[in-house]
C-alpha cells in the first residue's frame, strides 16, 4: 500500500485509543519523504526550573507547538511535548513559514521569558542518511484530539543535532512575534490525590528498540493501569478552578503586545473569574458550559506518550511506584533501557485552546517542579558523555 505523502498525512493516519497500542508496530507509518523536523528546547532548563521559573519552561515549550501550528493555519500535524522543549514534524509546503515561525518564538522566548531557546529544521533526508527513521501513530485519547507517537531513532538524533549546532534557526529580530493564539497557563498546579507525581523517561538500552523494550514499556504501562484511572494526574472532572492569576501575565505576554498588554491581563483575569463563577453555580453561557470543558480537559490530557522512548507523567501510590522503579532497575542493569524518574508532589498543565467554545482544546502535562526535565537531567547522568553534551 502506498504511503501518504501530502500534507494529510497524520489526518490520514487510523487511530489507537488504548495506550498499550504504543507498542504495536503496525500502528505506526513512515515520516512522508520530504518533510522536517521542527526541534526545540531551552539551553539549562534545569537551572532555571532551580530558579523556580517551571512555569516559563514549560510556556516556552508548549509555545514551539502553537507558533507552527499557528503558522501552518491549524492543521492536523504530528507533535509532541517535552517539558523543557518539543517538536513538531511537517510537511515541505510550510518550511517557509515554520523557519520564520521558530526565529519568532525564540525572540519571543528570549524577550519575554528570558530563556535561551534552541531551534532547528531537521530534514528528513538527513535523518534517512544516517540509516534512521521517524515512524509515527495517532494516539485517541479522548474522541476530540488526537497525539502523535514517534519511534525510529530520527526524533532523537534530530534533538542531538541540534543541541551540537546542526540544523539551527536563528532568532529573529527583538521585535518580531510568533502568533501564540490559544496558548495559556491558567491552571494551577494539580496536587497528587493517590501519592506522588512522577516523570518518567525510558530510553532503550544497548539493545536498542527490541521485542525486550517493548515488553517492558507494556508491563510500565500494565502497572500504571492498576491505579484509578491509569494514574491520570487530572482528576476526570478535571482541575477545580480558583481565583489564582499566576498565568495571567505570562499569557498576556504570549498574546498581546507591550502597549496592549495590560489589557489582556486584564481580559484574562475576567475570563479566570467568569469560568469560575460558571463552575460554581452550574451556568452555561451559549454553547460553554465549564464542567464539560473541565471533564474535556482531563480527557483530552497528553500525561503519557512514546517518542524513541516512554514519557509518562503519572499519580502513584507508593505500592505502585516501587513496582515501577524496580522494573526499570531490572531492565537497565540487563541493558534493556536507561531510564530517569522525578519525584514531586503536583502536576503543572499547559493549555493549547483555540477556542474554548470547541471540545478540541489540548492541554500538556509536565510535573511541576521539573518533571521531564529533571528526569532526563537523571537519564543524561546514565548516558555517554557525548551525548549528553549540550543540555
Amino acid at each position: 500500500m502506498a504511503e501518504p505523502s501530502n500534507d494529510d498525512f497524520f489526518h490520514k493516519l487510523t487511530g489507537f485509543t488504548r495506550f498499550e497500542g504504543v507498542t504495536d508496530s503496525t500502528n505506526y507509518r513512515p515520516l512522508p519523504d520530504g518533510w522536517l523536523l521542527a526541534v526545540a528546547d531551552i539551553v539549562s532548563s534545569t537551572k532555571a526550573i532551580a530558579s523556580g521559573h517551571y512555569k516559563s519552561v514549560n510556556m516556552a515549550g508548549a509555545s514551539v507547538i502553537s507558533a507552527v501550528l499557528n503558522a501552518l493555519d491549524k492543521g492536523d500535524y504530528p507533535f509532541v511535548f517535552g517539558g523543557d522543549g518539543a517538536l513538531v514534524a511537517i510537511p515541505p509546503s510550510g518550511e517557509a513559514r515554520v523557519r520564520q515561525a521558530l526565529a519568532a518564538v525564540r525572540a519571543w522566548v528570549k524577550e519575554e521569558l528570558q530563556l535561551d531557546l534552541r531551534t532547528a529544521l531537521v530534514p528528513m533526508s538527513a535523518v534517512r542518511g544516517e540509516g534512521l527513521d521517524v515512524m509515527v501513530a495517532r494516539f485517541n485519547p479522548s474522541e476530540y484530539v488526537s497525539y502523535a507517537m514517534f519511534f525510529g531513532g530520527g526524533t532523537s538524533w534530530a534533538e542531538r543535532q541540534m543541541k551540537a549546532g546542526n540544523f539551527i534557526v536563528e532568532a529573529a529580530a527583538a521585535e518580531a512575534r510568533p502568533d501564540l493564539t490559544g496558548l495559556s497557563c491558567r491552571w494551577n498546579p494539580i496536587k497528587a490525590h493517590n501519592g506522588e507525581i512522577v516523570s518518567i523517561i525510558a530510553v532503550p538500552g544497548n539493545s536498542g528498540n527490541s521485542a525486550k523494550f517493548q515488553q517492558l514499556v507494556a508491563d510500565i504501562i500494565a502497572i500504571s493501569r492498576e491505579q484509578s484511572r491509569d494514574a491520570h494526574p487530572v482528576p476526570v472532572e478535571g482541575p477545580t478552578p480558583s481565583l489564582i492569576f499566576d498565568g495571567a501575565d505570562i499569557e498576556a505576554r504570549a498574546s498581546a503586545a507591550p502597549a496592549d498588554r495590560w489589557r489582556r491581563k486584564l481580559a484574562v483575569a475576567l475570563q479566570i473569574v467568569a469560568v469560575y463563577i460558571l463552575d460554581k453555580f452550574g451556568l452555561r453561557v451559549a454553547t460553554f458550559d465549564a464542567k464539560v470543558y473541565r471533564r474535556d480537559l482531563a480527557a483530552n490530557s497528553d500525561f503519557r506518550k512514546f517518542d524513541d522512548g516512554l514519557k509518562m507523567t503519572i499519580d502513584v501510590d507508593a505500592a505502585q511506584l516501587s513496582r515501577i522503579e524496580a522494573r526499570l532497575r531490572q531492565a537497565e542493569a540487563e541493558g534493556i533501557c536507561r531510564y530517569g524518574l522525578h519525584r514531586q508532589d503536583s502536576a503543572l498543565m499547559t493549555c493549547f485552546v483555540p477556542t474554548p467554545l470547541m471540545r478540541d482544546h489540548m492541554h500538556f502535562i509536565d510535573g511541576a517542579s521539573g518533571g521531564y526535565a529533571m528526569a532526563a537531567m537523571a537519564l543524561r547522568g546514565k548516558q555517554p558523555s557525548e551525548l549528553a553534551a549540550g543540555e
